[in-house]
């Protein structure tokens, strides 16, 4: 069994695309954190095992899943519908054949179709993706948020950052723990509803913002 993390904040249009869509031995777990639409009844609907995070935030949302979770090997990937569950269990292999000690598999995104990933949003993840490699010594493409590791081993790391900062803290402290980090493409689709992050200048300045502040704060 896999335990797979998704943040959820309003989703209930998405939810069950992706939901129908996790593959077996691959067990949802849709953080609500503090949604005002239906999405977590949408979401025990379609047999989901529902976390609650009433303090908004994505790192918030993810830690609160991390706990939740009881599988050895856990997935985190957005429930917007941006990305397919269905390529869940490549990204679980490719954590296999790591091996047995720490590793990270991120999910490099790979657009696919008209305003799946707007410029702007593209732009600001390629400059964080080279501060990252300059400072963790990293070959990275994407910040992506889908990705594959064992439990015990990021709630080792004890990230901190509650905000949008949270995917790069954990590649700042993975790599400098030593860990065997890689990436595999990932389909990226046009969203289901409406963007709270990448799809507008102001949430891709939120998260820009956040992700500095962890570079600045994480000792290398």
């Amino acid at each position: 069994m896999v335990d797979v993390i998704l943040p959820c904040l309003n989703e209930e249009e998405a939810l069950p695309w992706v939901l129908a869509r996790m593959p077996d031995g691959f067990r949802p777990i849709v953080v609500d954190n503090a949604s005002t639409d239906d999405s977590a009844a949408v979401a025990s609907a379609y047999g989901a095992h529902v976390v609650h995070a009433p303090q908004r935030g994505f790192g918030a949302a993810c830690h609160a899943g991390l706990l939740a979770a009881t599988a050895d090997v856990v997935c985190v990937m957005d429930a917007d519908a941006s990305l397919d569950p269905g390529e869940l269990p490549r990204m679980v292999g490719a954590l296999g054949a790591l091996g047995d000690g720490p590793s990270l598999v991120l999910g490099r995104r790979r657009p696919h179709g008209r305003g799946a990933w707007p410029l702007h949003a593209r732009l600001g993840n390629s400059v964080l993706a080279r501060s990252l490699n300059r400072r963790a010594r990293t070959v990275l493409h994407d910040l992506g948020p889908m990705r594959a590791a064992r439990r015990d081993g990021l709630l080792g790391l004890e990230l901190a950052d509650r905000r949008f900062g949270y995917p790069l803290e954990m590649v700042l402290k993975a790599a400098a723990a030593g860990w065997r980090i890689t990436e595999l493409d990932v389909a990226y689709r046009p969203r289901r509803g409406r963007s709270k992050v990448t799809g507008t200048v102001g949430g891709t300045v939120r998260a820009v913002r956040d992700m500095r502040r962890v570079l600045a704060e994480v000792a290398p």
